[in-house]
C-alpha cells in the first residue's frame, strides 16, 4: 500500500479530520487509498499554532489511512477558498507562500481513518508499505 510521509503537526491534523488538503510542490496522477506516515520532522512554529488543540503528535509512525481523490493547483482562487474554510489549519499555504513564485498542488484527502500506529521510518514522495492494513 502507498504511504506518504508528512511532518507533524500536519499528519495529525489530517488524521483528526481537520486538514483535508496536503500540499506539495509536485502533482500526482495517483488516486486511491494510501497511508499517512507522521515523519520524524516537526515544524516547531506550526506546533505552537496548534497546541491549543491538545492533540498527540506521534513521530516515525503510520497513523491513518485515507483516499486521495484529487490533485488541484493552488492558485489565488484556491488560497481564498482555504482561507475562508479554515485560516488556522491552512495558515502555512495561505500566508507563508504569498510572495513565493513556486507552484503548489493540494492533494484532496477524503475518508480519513485513524489506525493503530505502526513504527516505521519514512521516505520521500509516495513509498510502499509491504503489509496489508485493515
Amino acid at each position: 500500500m502507498k504511504v506518504l510521509t508528512i511532518k507533524q503537526p500536519f499528519a495529525t491534523l489530517i488524521a483528526e479530520g481537520l486538514k483535508e488538503y496536503e500540499f506539495r510542490s509536485w502533482k500526482t496522477k495517483f488516486r486511491g487509498e494510501f497511508l499517512i506516515h507522521a515523519g520524524k520532522g516537526v515544524d516547531k512554529k506550526a506546533m505552537k499554532r496548534y497546541e491549543h488543540l491538545n492533540l498527540e503528535y506521534p513521530t516515525g509512525k503510520i497513523i491513518a489511512k485515507c483516499n486521495l481523490t484529487d490533485c488541484v493547483l493552488i492558485d489565488d482562487k484556491m488560497k481564498k477558498y482555504l482561507k475562508e474554510k479554515d485560516p488556522l489549519v491552512y495558515y502555512g499555504m495561505i500566508y507563508n507562500h504569498e510572495e513565493d513564485d513556486k507552484t503548489y498542488y493540494g492533494f484532496k484527502l477524503e475518508n480519513v481513518e485513524k489506525i493503530e500506529p505502526i513504527d516505521i521510518n519514512g521516505q520521500l514522495s509516495f513509498w510502499e508499505y509491504p503489509n496489508k492494513i485493515k
